[in-house]
């Protein structure tokens, strides 16, 4: 097992993020040497900038946090979070052409982010609580099916986070031995965290970093 703070994606994603915010965000990121920063596409050349000298990857969401964005919106998104210095790229499936059985256009609009970003990783979010388990299997296939590196669980924003049912669905549709899943909404502490990460999780994403690592109560951080 790497260093339990190499599975960490250090996340702030809320609508009142601020400078300051993610200026701390990489400042933490690199005392604690987690493995990404994990921010909104706006603040993607901040972040860069603050690590240029240190390994700590940076990762942007797109068409976030609803997914519900036109695909071109979503690699137009995706062009410049890659300009910026992105390097990686967590995307929201669309939801509601997911639940509507539109299989072959949500495969699309995965495809057509991947197709622009062919050397980066890319991290699909099925925003496993509003679907039920069958839909959590066409998600993560449809994901595996477009090359996506990851297959993600959560927003943070939706009604609930990872759990260890979906993560098991998720885990039962790779079958390639090559797509890894990312973990994330309501991880907060090292035992819960250790729990994904025994189960196979290869990332998790949290703002709650610096109290999995450490083992200190993490505060009012709630993704």
């Amino acid at each position: 097992m790497k260093p339990l703070s190499k599975y960490i994606d250090h996340t702030i994603l809320k609508a009142t993020a601020t400078k300051a915010d993610i200026i701390q965000l990489c400042q933490e990121a690199i005392q604690h040497q987690f493995f990404s920063v994990c921010v909104n596409s706006c603040y993607v050349s901040l972040a860069k900038a603050e690590l240029k000298d240190s390994d700590v990857k940076v990762c942007s969401v797109i068409g976030f946090p609803l997914g519900a964005m036109s695909t071109i919106a979503k690699v137009e998104e995706t062009k410049q979070a890659l300009k910026d210095g992105a390097d990686e790229i967590d995307m929201v499936l669309n939801i509601g052409l997911l639940k509507s059985k539109a299989f072959e256009t949500v495969f699309e609009d995965i495809k057509a982010v991947k197709k622009v970003m062919p050397y980066n990783t890319l991290k699909v979010i099925l925003e496993t609580c509003y679907l039920n388990n069958q839909e959590i299997n066409e998600a993560s296939k449809l994901a595996i099916k477009a090359k996506a590196e990851f297959i993600k669980t959560s927003t943070g924003f939706g009604t609930s986070g990872a759990t260890i049912e979906a993560v098991t669905i998720m885990k039962e549709a790779i079958n390639n031995g090559t797509t890894k899943i990312k973990a994330s909404g309501g991880i907060r502490d090292t035992d819960t965290a250790l729990q994904y990460i025994n189960l196979g999780v290869d990332r998790i994403g949290t703002s709650n970093g610096i109290a999995i690592v450490t083992g200190n109560a993490s505060g009012d951080k709630n993704y």
